[in-house]
């Protein structure tokens, strides 16, 4: 198989698609004052084509910041793709499309990943698809876009999460994930007075969150919000920790980006040498994957503002560019199989 990846800069979704001849399979990544124009006019550039879209930023080893991005599979995969609607309420309810387009491709868990494009409401969506791709080994790679919309096949979707099955027909698929970041001292918080609806944790160890992260951090109440990006939280799942970020201060409380539960059991993060980071994930891709067709990713915003504060987005692009084919998202959110997770690097490889 082979990815294709255009941009304009200025939003010329002509521009961006130009040399894409006989794609199997569209990505639209677009921005919020042209999206639906984009919708309408890929669709009628390749209609029939299978498609999913969503408002965001994207990158090959460049970054389109308000333009547009395509990212395109051709010559050699088998896609479908097709949204789950009213994800705030009951995703559930059509669950059978899934269905029926896992049996349309003959997908199984060596050769096929589920891209998907979401809205809202990423945790119950994931545990809704993986309903269905777990028990045939389906692994997943995605992620949230911007202003509560998406695309599938040419039509502009709220409250849903588009999705596309991708079969490669020359080889294996493997997703991955990243996380820059490691457990700070011996802090351990128990979480209550949470608002699952809201994201919100009010206390830790029963103190007001707020000021247990200000304390530790000696950061005032504005600094939280860019504090995140070298100590969010995490959550230990297993031998994984999920990152939990800070999105902003609501009195005393801490309104986050992910789910906090009452008698949740936190830690707190610190950055790592994420330049190491990134180069044992690129081994780690070339131990497995010595020839690779392409790699799709999925980069948390707020690790995009880290890496530019930092100057060092243009290098790591060119470093994930010794993989051959990388594009990708600039998320608001980050799927990983059956995770959401915040502050990561999602990807899946395609041999």
């Amino acid at each position: 198989m082979k990815q294709f990846f255009g941009m304009s800069q200025t939003g010329d979704l002509t521009a961006a698609v130009r040399g894409l001849n006989k794609p199997q399979f569209i990505m639209l990544l677009s921005n919020s004052a042209q999206f639906e124009a984009h919708v309408k006019a890929l669709e009628s550039l390749y209609p029939g084509i299978p498609s999913i879209g969503c408002i965001g930023m994207s990158y090959d080893t460049r970054v389109a910041k308000n333009g547009v991005g395509v990212i395109a599979f051709l010559d050699g995969v088998n896609a479908t793709a097709n949204v789950l609607e009213q994800v705030s309420v009951m995703p559930v309810k059509y669950i059978e499309r899934l269905e029926k387009d896992i049996n349309a491709i003959g997908a199984s868990k060596n050769d096929t990943v589920c891209i998907d494009f979401c809205s809202g409401n990423d945790a119950c969506v994931l545990t809704t698809i993986n309903s269905s791709l777990k028990h045939r080994g389906i692994q997943l790679v995605g992620g949230t876009g911007d202003g509560g919309k998406v695309s599938a096949n040419g039509k502009i979707y709220q409250d849903s999460v588009a999705y596309a099955l991708v079969r490669n027909l020359k080889g294996r698929v493997k997703t991955y994930k990243e996380n820059i970041y490691r457990q700070m001292g011996n802090y351990r918080f128990i979480a209550s007075n949470t608002d699952r609806a809201n994201y919100i944790i009010g206390s830790l160890n029963g103190e007001p969150a707020k000021q247990v992260y200000k304390d530790i951090l000696h950061v005032t109440d504005q600094g939280i919000l860019t504090q995140t990006f070298q100590n969010p939280f995490g959550k230990i799942n297993g031998d994984d920790t999920c990152i939990i970020s800070i999105k902003e201060v609501q009195d005393n409380s801490l309104a986050c980006f992910r789910q906090v539960n009452d008698s949740d059991v936190l830690i707190l993060l610190e950055l790592a040498d994420y330049k190491a980071v990134v180069r044992q994930t690129i081994a780690a891709i070339c131990r497995d994957f010595p020839k690779r067709s392409a790699v799709f990713s999925v980069n948390c915003l707020f690790r995009y503002k880290l890496f530019c504060e930092r100057n060092y987005m243009e290098t790591y692009l060119q470093d994930m560019s010794v993989l051959g084919s990388h594009a990708g998202l600039v998320g608001y959110g980050e799927h990983y199989n059956n995770r959401f997770v915040n502050q990561s690097m999602t990807c899946v490889v395609f041999e």
